[in-house]
């Protein structure tokens, strides 16, 4: 079994970000005005089931997924299905910043330091996850949970302890989530990061807190 990562990762931030934000990004996002009912109604649709308003001017990463329009509507959907999953909010974002920093992935980090505030996680908590399921002040529960994230991104499998104390709390639904959640945010920091996505305003990457 592979060793999980638990403990905090020392990186060079501004090499990190030059490397998978680079000079721009890999894939063009398409033009507002390229857009077509489809998308747009898409995108109103995921908004709305994650209890946001409708916007006008559609992101960057989203406008670039949509090239690959069967993808960019899996990949919305499942994420509007875990969004409002079993999995409280507060738990769900802590897994997800864990899973957003062993990625090392700016626009994944930055994103969900302001989605896990608006969650109840405070600044402190926020910076702990970096330092994972070592770091002391987490409760039991929450500990395994990123230790989950770990175990998952290290050996693809939760291990028997990690199992053991979520099953304390968590249902089967949940656990079944669990793994499930862990790899869509994976899986869209592998795609954010290799087709370099920019930053957003207000999205400063893996230095934001």
């Amino acid at each position: 079994m592979a060793q999980p990562r638990t403990g905090s990762i020392k990186t060079d931030i501004a090499a990190r970000e030059g490397h998978v934000l680079a000079d721009g990004p890999r894939i063009l996002p398409l033009d507002q005005d390229a857009l077509d009912q489809f998308a747009r109604d898409l995108v109103a649709e995921v908004r709305a089931g994650a209890g946001a308003d409708p916007i006008d001017i559609m992101p960057a990463y989203m406008r670039t997924m949509i090239r690959h329009p069967a993808l960019f509507e899996m990949q919305m959907k499942l994420g509007t299905v875990l969004f409002n999953g079993r999995i409280p909010p507060r738990e769900r974002e802590i897994a997800v910043l864990r899973v957003a920093w062993l990625s090392q992935s700016p626009f994944e980090w930055g994103s969900h330091v302001t989605i896990a505030g608006r969650c109840g996680l405070t600044d402190e908590e926020i910076e702990r996850t970096t330092h994972g399921s070592s770091a002391p002040g987490w409760s039991p529960h929450e500990a395994a949970i990123l230790r989950g994230v770990e175990d998952l991104l290290a050996d693809f499998a939760l291990s028997d302890a990690t199992w053991e104390t979520l099953a304390q709390t968590w249902d089967e639904a949940q656990l079944i989530e669990f793994p499930a959640m862990v790899g869509q945010y994976v899986a869209t920091a592998y795609i954010q990061n290799s087709i370099r996505t920019p930053l957003e305003e207000g999205n400063t990457g893996l230095n934001r807190r």
